[in-house]
């Protein structure tokens, strides 16, 4: 048996690369014995002191084990971020939330691996793996419900709706972890658990305080689907504390929901430098070594930081014991087993990934569709879009994000070979018919020094048929504590907006331009939403761009001259004013999002404009339901316009009475985006389940009951899309989902 193991450990030698055969005559590297044996085995052999030091996010090598060193930090949220090399930038997360596509998703989740799986080979085989950035542990999907526009990292997220969020981030999860039942193709990591949609400013101290009912109809629901039905093996914890206790040391989160309701197997990771806020922000501990042990008690496996080896003396006091330790530590090892860090290459399906995947034609091409269908057009006044290149000699094109790539790129950000921002597009495609004019005319948030006048700028752009103005933001003013929060208009909180106006300077430009008589269309880039108050009475077209990474420009460019029909939906609610928003610091949902807000909006969720039209039939289901089962409704939908596109079909639930307190108005709990030719036709059909034709009460239990329920199907909400309505009948006993 010993010389059988050896040779097993010495082909996995010459594989990987690394010490002497006989370093690896362990158990723990024959990758035929059960799991859990292999894990035991490893950590048998460990120090107290080495065990502490794994349990950083910076992990050291062991070299007398041959356990290499692994820095469990990297980023994948629009593809490999921070990396050296070359990689292919897709959408920012909003504006592939904006596609509503979760094929789509799940394969730019499939491409992204691909490319960092191939970094990590050749590291791995050149014995290069503790460098941050390129570990196979990806920190991603942010699940986070962006509850408020102004929060700054909300662009990082799937929206402010729990079932968007929930479908996109569970299709991006299969897509980086693959379907191997064996490997894992890379781990993702759903954050940041929980209640945490900002303000940044704030977030190492603040206390977030809602309901039951809020946090169980509103913050975990994502959460919830993706450990239970993604089965994703990382969660991350959040800053905040939830409250009164740190998220990153509360027993009811880590513990009785996500451990023992939900039975999530994987790891859990601090937010970065999460710990050290217990004692020197929360002031809920009274010294580090407290923090630490109370973190892992409660089942914070990983620190992001540099605390852990204060773990030692916890032991050493008595405050925590290395059995203790040993059940946080399992938890890593099987990660990185299910990585196949230890078995030879030949064994794990992703270890012959090579360098040839990085930027392929593939996936620069996946790029490109994601970012057409990310593209939502809010305004189209007289169908002045799209545009007939044939019809126009001269075109103005103005604004601060017209040729800015780096504002495509967005935050948490890899760097392709070629970003193709709106004025490279236009000059590669009408360079030689039609003349571009470009004038900046003015900065993100202020007059440029030594720049033409407005009046100047209007002037020229006067002499042109029409005016594309490329505007918004860009993440150096919106984004996360550290990284954003430019000094500019309206100032800034640590990365997080203060109004959701767009930069006085550039709606001053825009007057100067109306005034000219020509057509204005506005192309915006942000991650979040724009107020848009003189724009929607004064542009002659609105396209909400979001930050479209590297084939951006080609998007917007196929969007305005007709060769992509835009079907982009708004994934937030665009409300009138700053007014229409609570107090940042309030986490009731009361007056948030499409599902709680009263008032009238400019843009709902859901909302997206084409170039064609679609009519839908009468809603097919039955009458009525028992609690418990679940039902199929079903509709056809026909483009009923003169070209080719995609829609976005979305049902939506409400219940009219139901006996609780509080209720959404409406619900959405359904999507698919299809496409039709002109004059075709499509059945399309949704099943209910119990889950969806439940509620939440006000103790936070998801129950379905009897009573009506209403059905929408619509290529938006009821009250601005055409559609069809249905009625549902729930009868039976109360049933609780779980």
């Amino acid at each position: 048996m010993k010389s059988k193991l050896k040779s097993i450990v010495l082909l996995a030698v010459l594989s990987w690369g690394g010490l002497t055969a006989q370093t690896y005559d362990y158990p723990f590297r024959n990758p035929d014995l059960p799991l859990d044996v292999r894990v035991q085995d490893i950590i048998s052999r460990l120090t107290l002191e080495e065990k502490v030091q794994l349990m950083k996010h910076a992990a050291p090598a062991v070299p007398r084990l041959g356990i290499p060193a692994y820095n469990w930090w990297n980023e994948a949220l629009h593809g490999v971020a921070r990396t050296k090399e070359k990689v292919t930038v897709f959408p920012q997360a909003i504006g592939m939330a904006a596609t509503f596509d979760t094929e789509a998703l799940q394969k730019m989740g499939d491409m992204t691996s691909s490319e960092g799986r191939a970094l990590f080979n050749e590291d791995l085989k050149a014995g290069k793996t503790g460098e941050i950035y390129r570990g196979l542990t990806y920190w991603t999907p942010n699940i986070n419900i962006f509850r408020d526009p102004r929060w700054g990292r909300g662009q990082e997220c799937y929206g402010e709706d729990p079932y968007l969020t929930g479908k996109m981030g569970t299709a991006i999860v299969r897509g980086l972890e693959g379907n191997d039942p064996h490997y894992l193709k890379a781990v993702a990591c759903a954050k940041h658990y929980a209640v945490h949609s900002g303000p940044e400013g704030n977030r190492h101290y603040f206390d977030a305080r809602t309901s039951l009912y809020d946090l169980w109809d509103t913050y975990l629901p994502a959460f919830r689907e993706l450990v239970t039905k993604a089965k994703v093996h990382g969660v991350m914890c959040a800053y905040n504390r939830l409250e009164g206790q740190p998220c990153c040391g509360h027993n009811e989160l880590l513990q009785d929901i996500l451990r023992n309701q939900w039975k999530f197997d994987g790891y859990v990771t601090s937010d970065c430098w999460a710990v050290t806020d217990f004692a020197h922000h929360h002031k809920t501990h009274s010294n580090d070594i407290e923090a630490v042990a109370d973190a892992v008690l409660k089942g914070t496996d990983l620190e992001c930081g540099n605390l852990y080896q204060k773990l030692q003396e916890g032991v050493q006091q008595g405050i925590i014991s290395e059995k203790d330790i040993n059940v946080s530590l399992a938890r890593l090892f099987k990660i990185q087993f299910k990585l196949g860090m230890y078995d030879p290459a030949d064994r794990v399906p992703y270890a012959t990934i090579g360098r040839e995947v990085i930027e392929c034609d593939a996936h620069k091409a996946h790029a490109y569709k994601m970012a057409q269908e990310s593209m939502v057009l809010l305004k189209n006044n007289k169908n002045i879009l799209p545009l007939n290149a044939s019809k126009i000699k001269r075109i103005a094109l103005i604004g601060p994000n017209m040729d800015n790539g780096s504002t495509l790129l967005a935050n948490y950000f890899g760097v392709p070979s070629e970003i193709i921002t709106p004025y490279k597009s236009l000059k590669k495609r009408f360079g030689n018919t039609i003349q571009i004019d470009t004038l900046t005319g003015v900065g993100i948030v202020q007059k440029l020094e030594g720049a033409p006048s407005f009046a100047q700028v209007a002037a020229q752009a006067k002499k042109a048929d029409i005016i594309i103005f490329v505007g918004g933001i860009s993440a150096d003013y919106e984004g996360e504590a550290g990284d954003a929060g430019a000094a500019g208009y309206g100032g800034f909180a640590s990365g997080d907006r203060t109004t959701m106006k767009l930069p006085p300077v550039q709606t001053e430009l825009m007057k100067e331009l109306k005034k000219t008589g020509r057509p204005l269309i506005l192309v915006n880039m942000s991650g979040s939403v724009m107020s848009f108050d003189w724009e929607s009475r004064n542009a002659d077209a609105i396209l909400q761009a979001w930050y479209g990474g590297q084939a951006a420009g080609d998007a917007i460019t196929d969007v305005l001259f007709g060769d992509y029909n835009p079907a982009g939906r708004m994934p937030l609610t665009t409300y009138m004013n700053d007014e229409d928003l609570p107090d940042f610091e309030d986490y009731s949902m009361a007056n948030r999002t499409y599902r709680y807000f009263k008032g009238d909006v400019r843009y709902p969720f859901g909302y997206g404009l084409s170039y064609t039209t679609f009519g839908y039939a009468p809603l097919q289901n039955a009458s009525t339901v028992k609690t418990g089962e679940s039902i199929q409704v079903t509709t056809t939908v026909t483009n009923t316009g003169k070209r080719a596109g995609d829609e976005v079909v979305q049902l939506y639930v409400s219940h009219p009475q139901n006996g609780n307190t509080r209720v959404p108005l409406r619900a959405l709990k359904g999507f698919k985006r299809i496409h039709l030719d002109k004059g075709e036709s499509r059945q399309v059909t949704f099943t209910l389940s119990p889950e969806e034709l439940s509620l939440v009460d006000e103790k936070g239990n998801q129950v379905e009951k009897e009573g009506t329920v209403e059905l929408y199907i619509g290529g938006g909400q009821p009250y601005k899309s055409e559609g069809s309505f249905g009625e549902l009948k729930i009868e039976g006993e109360k049933y609780v989902v779980y």
